[in-house]
């Protein structure tokens, strides 16, 4: 009978331990049952492992004689037993604990190495005790054999029952000192040791490399320093002259070839989502004859530029044909020319005491007040016609405005066909005849002395007991329905994608060559650094606005039908509606919200100043202004700046100056280096740069709170109340920005819902200051003032205009005084009763804001 002769070694193999089984077929069986790598093996000592496994069983078939003669060693014997059905169960190994065991079965024989060194060898014997079994062999020498005392203890599967330990077992051999065969089992160790060594080196790096390789790299965000470096040296005045030039190289100069070119150009730029969109609107366009003033005594006929009607040339049709009123009514008018000078409310009083002004004209000087609000109030009055012109004491010096006449729109805003039009004016948005005209001109009708010598000047006015001329006012402006095209783009950001920060430009043929190489160019600049890897936190939607010229009609029609978007999406908009107007001063205007924001960017840009010295101050401030702005302002309450460079300072009467529409320069002329247009592409890219990828909107209610204290200085007109609620906003704006804010800057405690919910509320603060109703060209946003010596709101400044008692005779306005004071403070009541109003709301949604980051904070 043949004996089986089991001999177990227990070989640590790294921190992994898997059963192995060598059968006499030599092959190695890996238990499938232990053999279970986890996810977390990495797959670098799975490498390992296998190439450990594939030497050992290189060494096995190599070393097993020598093996045989190794040391003594602790013995583990194993009997089989035999199943039900009488034959044995194979293939199956004991789950033991501890090391890693190589179970060997082989045939005694092949156990012995005859020679004299082999002095004895006990080994216990495993019997099969069901009959039937086979006998695989003769059985063993009884001297050389020890009976075995078998201490059952059975396996979990039920398919072994394991002998236990037997102490006194051992194998005892001796071996002469030197045998080859030992040296021959060194050398074996040595040199197979070696080569597992370098096996599994080869197999870790094999298992990292082909680990890490699947594994991309993240790219780190740049440094925001770094960033605005990048971003500024991508924005050069050569570029911008480039863009410029191919913009004005297009054969065809109308609107929509303006539009589609500018949306080839964007995708081209890289903007993976442009749209353009058309509206179909009702434009005010000049007649196929230019408009005339004829004085009735002398029959003179003049162009609205002064020059008489016979001695034009076919050169100045165009130029005549620019100097119109958008929207003004048609047809002619007889009257006497009165001098209203500014149309101011002390004017006014002064023509109605001494004159009949029904179906008179007025000449009317532009500034200090809203071109809207003067027409308004001269309608009231029974004006027939207004002739408009710029004193040349209010234009700046290098500008010859003497024999210049410019445009005007009549349209507050958006599409006058929706906006209703005024029936019995025909069509027109009021009842007046409206015409622009040089100084020239206006000096002769007003029969003005001449200017002042030796560089001084005189404003122009009527002297006192001259006669007044006779004219007739012609007006052939002609109505029609046109479309209008609107380009829109977005660079989407990642973290807050539904925040926009709005960019608009415009892209008519009157200004709109240098503004769209700006434009084009940031969309470079911005893009380029997205290529890089940039990402921005906030989308930007770059807007390029049809019929901004005729009152800003692209801009409100799109804004109209995305409103409730914008409503809560829009953060802010960046201005570029005519960025380059002169190269005299830099001006800054922004909502208070961003004042701080403009100011720190506008000194930082100027520290290298064009000029290289004499570089002004931040000139910020919060005056309205005309353009595409004005429906976010206005309308939406959206936080707006805008930079631009002017040929004066916004004052009190130049304000309202860029409400006339020149014959636009082209930017070569105006900026042969584009140096000008340079500064303000850089201006503006940082402005956006803060706007979408700051954490924590540059926002600053407490400018808020303090522009409001400082427009209620006069205390003597005002309540208690609206006084403690200004003190109120104040110190809980300050308490808001300082306890809340400055933490959420703080990447250590920024929470991603907590820094949401805080642009929420400084996006919101400035939709409080927004009333139901202003004058005409007035602001509802009370956060923007009209220029003046003093900061005031715009609405405490026309109550008595409002009230103006234009129907009651003039007689009986001298003995009804009483009723006027009555008049005006009750209007001046309702006004402090609006802005109280206004005050308490934002004072609630920074209260509000407080108590929820409280709550916040403290779950």
């Amino acid at each position: 009978m043949r004996h089986l002769i089991t001999t177990s070694v227990r070989i640590p193999l790294f921190y992994h331990q898997l059963p192995l089984t060598w059968s006499s077929s030599r092959s190695p069986k890996i238990d499938s049952g232990r053999l279970r790598p986890s996810t977390s093996l990495p797959g670098t000592f799975l490498c390992a492992l296998c190439s450990a496994v594939l030497l050992l069983q290189h060494l096995r078939a190599t070393t097993t004689p020598a093996l045989t003669r190794a040391q003594p060693c602790k013995i583990m014997a194993y009997r089989k037993v035999c199943d039900a059905q009488g034959g044995p169960l194979v293939g199956e190994v004991l789950h033991c604990s501890g090391g890693l065991d190589l179970d060997w079965d082989l045939d005694k024989e092949e156990l012995q190495e005859p020679g004299p060194s082999m002095d004895r060898m006990q080994m216990q014997h495993i019997d099969c005790q069901r009959s039937g079994c086979s006998d695989p062999g003769p059985d063993p020498d009884p001297e050389l054999m020890e009976p075995i005392q078998p201490s059952v203890s059975v396996s979990p599967h039920g398919r072994f029952e394991r002998l236990q330990e037997d102490p006194n077992y051992i194998s005892h051999f001796t071996r002469a000192p030197g045998h080859k065969g030992q040296r021959r089992l060194h050398c074996f160790l040595v040199k197979y040791f070696l080569a597992g060594v370098a096996l599994f080196v080869l197999g870790a790096l094999i298992g990292w490399f082909t680990h890490t390789s699947t594994i991309k790299s993240p790219v780190l965000p740049p440094d925001s320093s770094d960033l605005l470096e990048e971003l500024l040296k991508g924005i050069t005045a050569d570029k911008i002259d480039a863009l410029q030039k191919s913009f004005s190289s297009l054969s065809d100069d109308s609107e929509e070839s303006r539009a589609r070119y500018l949306y080839r150009q964007w995708v081209g730029l890289g903007l993976t989502d442009v749209h353009l969109s058309n509206h179909t609107v009702l434009l005010s366009l000049p007649g196929s004859t230019p408009n005339t003033i004829t004085d009735r005594s002398s029959h003179e006929c003049f162009m609205p530029n002064g020059t008489p009607c016979d001695q034009r040339g076919p050169n100045d049709l165009p130029k005549q044909q620019f100097s119109y009123a958008a929207y003004s009514a048609m047809g002619s008018v007889q009257g006497e020319v009165v001098d209203i000078q500014y149309g101011s409310v002390d004017d006014l009083r002064r023509a109605k005491e001494t004159l009949n002004l029904t179906n008179q004209i007025a000449v009317v000087k532009l500034g200090k007040i809203p071109l809207l609000y003067k027409l308004s109030l001269l309608s009231e009055l029974g004006f027939g016609g207004v002739l408009l012109y710029i004193d040349p004491c209010d234009g700046p010096p290098s500008r010859h405005t003497w024999r210049q006449a410019f445009r005007v729109t009549l349209n507050p805003g958006g599409n006058p066909a929706i906006a209703g039009l005024s029936k019995e004016a025909g069509g027109s948005l009021t009842s007046l005849l409206v015409q622009p005209i040089s100084a020239l001109l206006a000096k002769t009708l007003l029969s003005s002395p001449s200017t002042g010598q030796e560089g001084s000047c005189i404003p122009l006015a009527m002297p006192p007991n001259t006669e007044r001329k006779k004219i007739t006012l012609t007006i052939g402006n002609q109505f029609s329905y046109k479309k209008i095209y609107n380009v829109v783009g977005y660079l989407k950001g990642k973290r807050n994608p539904d925040r926009y920060v709005l960019v608009g430009s415009r892209h008519d043929s009157d200004h709109g060559g240098g503004t769209s190489a700006i434009m084009n160019q940031l969309i470079a600049a911005l893009t380029e650094q997205t290529k890089r890897g940039w990402v921005p936190d906030r989308t930007t939607v770059f807007c390029s606005w049809g019929g901004s010229a005729l009152g800003n009609i692209g801009s409100y029609e799109w804004g109209k039908d995305n409103s409730v978007v914008l409503q809560s999406s829009a953060v802010a908009y960046v201005s570029l509606n005519s960025p380059v107007r002169g190269t005299e001063a830099l001006r800054a205007t922004a909502s208070p919200t961003l004042l701080q924001l403009t100011s720190d960017i506008q000194r930082r840009q100027l520290l290298s100043c064009i000029r290289g010295g004499n570089c002004p101050g931040p000139n910020v401030s919060s005056l309205q202004l005309p353009g595409d702005v004005s429906f976010f302002a206005n309308q939406l309450a959206v936080p707006t700046m805008e930079f631009a460079f002017e040929q004066t300072r916004a004052e009190e009467t130049t304000s309202f100056l860029s409400e006339a529409q020149f014959s636009s320069e082209s930017p070569e002329n105006l900026d042969p280096l584009f140096k000008f247009h340079e500064t303000i592409a850089k201006l503006t890219a940082e402005a956006i740069l803060r706007l979408v990828n700051d954490p924590v909107l540059p926002f600053y209610p407490l400018d808020i709170a303090l522009d409001v204290q400082n427009k209620l200085k006069d205390k003597s007109a005002l309540s208690l109340p609206l006084l403690s609620s200004a003190s109120a906003l104040r110190d809980h704006a300050a308490f808001f920005q300082s306890e809340t804010m400055r933490p959420a800057n703080d990447p250590k405690e920024r929470d991603p819902s907590h820094v949401r919910m805080l642009n929420d509320v400084l996006r919101d603060l400035e939709k409080s200051f927004i009333i139901p109703q202003t004058p005409p060209g007035v602001y509802r946003n009370l956060l923007y003032s009209l220029p003046g010596k003093t900061p005031q709101f715009s609405i405490l400044k026309f109550p008595q205009e409002a009230v103006l008692p234009c129907s009651i005779p003039s007689k009986a306005i001298k003995h009804n005084s009483a009723n006027k004071e009555v008049l005006f403070h009750s209007a001046t009541n309702q006004s402090l009763s609006l802005i109280l109003r206004a005050i308490q709301s934002a004072e609630r949604l920074v209260c509000f804001g407080l108590d929820l980051f409280e709550n916040y904070s403290s779950e």
